[in-house]
């Protein structure tokens, strides 16, 4: 008897899993049958206050229009924008007429269809030479 009741049980267990399932399936898909959108246009990350932190990305496709969330870091180089990633060379000397120095970028990806230029050039001031401080050794030449 116990046998014939595990057995039933464990027959209306099989039977819901795949309705469940079916529901979670449904709202993965965000509206149905409509939303068969592949071209879809992404704006930029927009911060919801200041210039960088959490915000904002609109896209849209069509008639539809979706927003998500979105982080600004705040060490991004406003002049590429966030959504262009480069892999840098090693910075260059330090040019003596202007005191800055050098690198060029090469575009490693571009995120959310963002518009990035191939190359770029990034400059930033040379660091103050430091006079090297001669260290005595202790213990040593002693007599």
């Amino acid at each position: 008897m116990q046998h014939r009741g595990f057995l039933l049980l464990a027959l209306f267990t099989l039977l819901a899993l795949p309705s469940t399932a079916a529901k979670r399936k449904d709202k993965s898909k965000k509206g149905g049958a409509g939303n068969e959108c592949a071209e879809w246009t992404w704006g930029p990350c927009v911060p919801s206050s200041k210039d960088c932190g959490a915000g904002f990305r609109d896209g849209a496709c069509g008639a539809q229009t979706q927003r998500l969330r979105c982080r600004v870091p705040c060490n991004w180089k406003k002049e590429f924008g966030a959504d262009c990633k480069y892999k840098f060379e090693s910075w260059g000397a330090c040019d003596g007429g202007t005191g800055t120095k050098a690198r060029q970028g090469t575009l490693k990806k571009a995120r959310y269809n963002a518009q990035c230029q191939e190359t770029i050039r990034v400059t930033k001031p040379c660091a103050p030479k430091t006079k090297a401080k001669a260290k005595a050794k202790k213990g040593k030449g002693k007599d």
